[in-house]
């Protein structure tokens, strides 16, 4: 086999930008570690008791995904603002395979025969060992209220240009959550120990109003990172 030529030409792919990239890898672990830590079902505020209707104000039922997971949405949103629906589309989808990908290895991993020494397979298997029913609610709630958001947010700036910024993450914020939220509560309720209509109800409305409300607080913190990866993104105003 003859030497390859010194001078050889050789051929790269061109690499996404850097700011893409990250944003896309910071999206996926927030959507993998939410999906982890929404198994445990959590009650706050439990020493107070409040209801206006049906609905149960405390204590508020929630999941321990509810500190972690709006960040997605505003990660959702500088990718929508800056790269457009294409473009987060595909790590929408990516974030999916990961969620499916990490599944199925808690489950292989969980079906491995534990050393003598593991005393903790009982506790893993609790942890990591999501059931079918709130694996499908993660992965439903996730696709359709990350596109919606997405797609409404770009939709908004077709019709206004690079103007009222706050009105699109405004508008995209309520529309994606609440598709979000709605799913998701709704498959994965009995799969928590959610067993009556007060607790969904207060269970969906906490939801909806804790993930909107934190996106809605930390949106002069997303215009500021938008502002900052438009102006680190070469091909902004260009493609």
């Amino acid at each position: 086999m003859s030497e390859p030529q010194r001078g050889a030409r050789v051929h790269w792919a061109s690499a996404p930008s850097t700011p893409y990239v990250f944003l896309a890898q910071m999206f996926m672990a927030v959507e993998i570690i939410s999906n982890i830590t929404a198994t445990k079902s959590v009650e706050l505020f439990s020493g107070f008791s409040l209801a206006l209707g049906p609905v149960q104000i405390l204590p508020v039922v929630t999941d321990g995904a509810f500190l972690l997971f709006p960040l997605s949405y505003v990660i959702g949103d500088v990718l929508s603002e800056v790269y457009g629906f294409k473009a987060t589309r595909r790590v929408v989808w990516a974030g999916f395979a990961g969620l499916v990908l990490a599944a199925l290895c808690f489950r292989a991993a969980i079906s491995l025969p534990a050393a003598p020494f593991f005393d903790r397979t009982a506790a893993f298997a609790s942890v990591l060992g999501a059931t079918p029913w709130l694996l499908a609610a993660g992965l439903a709630g996730f696709v359709c209220g990350e596109l919606v958001n997405s797609y409404v947010l770009v939709a908004l700036k077709r019709r206004s240009g690079e103007r009222r910024l706050w009105l699109r993450l405004s508008g995209s914020t309520l529309a994606g959550e609440f598709v979000d939220t709605v799913v998701f509560c709704s498959i994965a309720a009995s799969a928590i120990g959610i067993a009556t209509w007060r607790d969904f109800i207060n269970y969906t409305v906490f939801g909806f109003l804790w993930k909107s409300s934190v996106e809605f607080l930390v949106m002069p913190v997303t215009y500021q990172a938008i502002k900052f990866v438009k102006r680190a993104e070469p091909s902004y105003g260009i493609v």
